[in-house]
């Protein structure tokens, strides 16, 4: 089973318990981000923005050094509140003895606080770079940010119990739009995943393919 069929299997499982008006909430977002006239995201060919975030643990990871290494499969989740980006780290987690092996790293991003990442690190024993863009300074720089509006806020606070300005440990209710990035050596995006339907996302085999392509 791919990673989009296992989330198609988990959205048949959540939808019977989450109200109708929590559905048609979420379902709006992902439409007007859908048609927005300024779509999200950098296009392949441009030029990756370079960036210092740190770990769980405090440590600082600067983009164009881990380049230096090698190609890089940038990915941004929303945050280990999240069971779609709970599962997509997983069925990375799996395949990334493969992108080592093909001379590449994994690093993933998401705006939650450093003590929500090494929560999840922990919990789900992932073995990649996992960094806290708490303001989304490089979410914004890649395209990808934006403010839950109001009306979604209202379905994580009523429905999920989740503030997630508080989870965050900042000020703003941001998310980025789940997205995936093949960087090269060079620092050129080679490869560009965004999607602003939270239920999918760039497939493991998709990620070995295009890193062969390199």
């Amino acid at each position: 089973m791919t990673l989009n069929q296992e989330l198609a299997q988990m959205k048949k499982t959540f939808d019977p318990h989450t109200p109708m008006e929590a559905q048609a909430a979420l379902s709006r977002l992902i439409r007007e981000q859908q048609e927005s006239p300024d779509p999200f995201g950098l296009h392949v060919g441009q030029k990756a923005k370079d960036f210092t975030l740190q770990d769980a643990l405090g440590r600082a990871v600067h983009l164009y050094d881990e380049l230096a290494k090698g190609p890089v499969v940038l990915t941004f989740y929303r945050g280990g509140w999240c069971p779609y980006c709970s599962r997509q780290l997983k069925s990375y987690q799996q395949v990334l003895p493969e992108i080592e092996k093909l001379g590449a790293q994994l690093i993933a991003i998401s705006p939650q606080s450093p003590d929500a990442t090494l929560s999840q690190i922990e919990k789900e024993e992932l073995r990649f770079h996992v960094l806290s863009d708490r303001n989304g300074l490089v979410a914004a720089m890649y395209r990808i940010l934006y403010d839950v509006p109001f009306y979604v806020q209202d379905v994580f606070q009523q429905g999920l119990g989740l503030d997630l300005a508080e989870y965050n440990a900042t000020s703003r209710w941001i998310l980025p739009v789940p997205s995936t990035f093949m960087i090269d050596e060079s620092g050129f995006v080679r490869s560009a995943y965004v999607n602003p339907d939270f239920m999918k996302r760039f497939e493991p085999e998709d990620i070995l393919s295009e890193l062969r392509k390199l």
